[in-house]
């Protein structure tokens, strides 16, 4: 089947906007659909185009990037060597993979000044960056992030459109849903949950009539390639960067969900796995969530860089990297999340898919904790900060997410209250119908899982 991806429309408006002054640069993490959505998008909108995959290219074709200087010669060679006709202005040509052949990635300098073809890179971040040192990074470049497949698609997917338009609409008017369509709206989220974003995944459990474990087939078959990256790419750190990723659901299950590196090794230190963690990120495999010490000048000058959630980029590996093949092939596990009945690891899943929804708008994350020297805890936690980005008039917007229909909203209003100056009201993801309540700093709004994919669409939020 195919996934119809937002990504197709950012290279619509790429081509448009740059009318060939730029290459297209599409990266992140592996295995979710660069390359597919490239060739989806070359098929349709040129007349020809030519797919160089640099995982599996002869030596001709890299020996061809020493006629640059000749570039009639260079279009011909790659014409003659994929036996398609190139046309001035119609046709595309696909780098895949180009951190794999990084002078790919330095000669579209020259190939877009040519001004003949329009060129689309793909890339998978994980390492991407190591493999640059000595070239030159080319401007012509417009950088496409992509991120696993959204909610917002999945329901497409599913064939649910019409379930998405009313959710938007209800969103817009600011009101619930009927409570059938909550229901069913609510289902097909914890769907998304546990299938997730992987193309892979998607594909198998919505062809495979709805089978939790053949997506979660696929889910192990990418985590595994994950940690075979890691063991590759990271070589002055991967033996961190592998402990760090086995340690993520057992972080997001604590009631802080912060790093704790004593458990990884006796006497580690952040500075000496500031490294490891970046490239998790930086791979996209992982979202970082730093504390904020100080919300009221401004979450980036305010990081902690030594208090830090990791995140998984994706909830539904997350969830197969959390569970076993044991745990998951009873279906108990299914059943109890589809019905909203797991504790702990259905908040750390909620948690984690929030995260990557906010990820996925292209918003850094920040949390904030307040310990209280007489009690020996934390006594203010706000799971997500957010802003309104403004550099004159700056406001904080907390976001806390609770899985269970009951909880306590004690953090929230404390914090409201300590920021009050800085706070325009504030949010609330959980599973119950959507309401918004008037207060002292701004609107309360509670807010369902599925609308929160919507959220940003309206000026008005903040």
């Amino acid at each position: 089947m195919e996934i119809r991806r937002k990504t197709y429309q950012k290279l619509r408006e790429w081509r448009e906007t740059t009318q060939g002054t730029k290459a297209a640069f599409i990266e992140g993490a592996r295995r979710i659909g660069k390359s597919t959505v490239a060739q989806q998008f070359a098929r349709s909108e040129y007349k020809s185009y030519i797919l160089v995959d640099f995982n599996n290219v002869s030596p001709r074709i890299t020996e061809n990037f020493q006629n640059l200087h000749q570039l009639d010669v260079f279009f011909q060679n790659l014409s003659l060597e994929y036996g398609v006709r190139l046309h001035r202005r119609e046709s595309v040509i696909i780098f895949d993979e180009i951190q794999k052949f990084p002078r790919a990635r330095e000669s579209i300098k020259y190939l877009v000044q040519d001004g003949r073809y329009d060129f689309i890179e793909t890339g998978s971040l994980i390492s991407i960056h190591e493999n640059v040192k000595d070239i030159t990074i080319p401007s012509e470049e417009r950088k496409i992030k992509m991120y696993p497949i959204d909610f917002q698609e999945f329901a497409v997917a599913a064939g649910e459109e019409v379930l998405l338009d009313y959710i938007r609409n209800c969103l817009q008017k600011k009101l619930p849903l009927d409570n059938k369509f909550h229901g069913k709206a609510m289902r097909l989220f914890r769907e998304y949950l546990l299938v997730g974003g992987m193309p892979q995944s998607v594909v198998a459990y919505l062809e495979g009539d709805r089978d939790f474990a053949a997506s979660d087939v696929e889910k192990r078959d990418i985590l595994n390639l994950y940690r075979d990256d890691i063991k590759k790419a990271a070589r002055r750190y991967n033996s961190k960067v592998s402990a760090l990723f086995e340690h993520i659901p057992a972080y997001l299950s604590t009631h802080e969900k912060k790093i704790v590196l004593s458990e990884i090794a006796p006497g580690a230190t952040f500075d000496r796995y500031d490294d490891p963690l970046f490239w998790l990120e930086d791979s996209m495999i992982c979202n970082l969530c730093y504390r904020c010490n100080d919300p009221n000048v401004g979450f980036a000058l305010n990081k902690n860089t030594s208090a830090v959630k990791c995140y998984m980029g994706d909830t539904g590996l997350l969830v197969s990297l959390a569970f076993s093949e044991n745990e998951l092939a009873s279906q108990q596990l299914y059943k109890s999340i589809m019905e909203g009945r797991l504790s702990l690891n259905q908040g750390m899943l909620f948690e984690n898919m929030v995260a990557q929804m906010l990820a996925a708008q292209g918003r850094q994350l920040y949390f904030y904790t307040r310990y209280n020297e007489d009690k020996h805890r934390n006594d203010m936690e706000i799971d997500f900060l957010l802003s309104n980005e403004s550099k004159t008039n700056f406001k904080i917007f907390p976001m806390e997410v609770k899985s269970a229909k009951n909880y306590s909203t004690t953090s929230l209003g404390s914090f409201r209250k300590q920021f009050g100056r800085k706070v325009e009201g504030g949010y609330i993801i959980h599973p119950k119908q959507f309401s918004v309540e008037d207060g002292d700093t701004g609107p309360l709004t509670r807010l369902p899982p599925y609308m929160l994919p919507f959220l940003f669409d309206h000026e008005d939020w903040r």
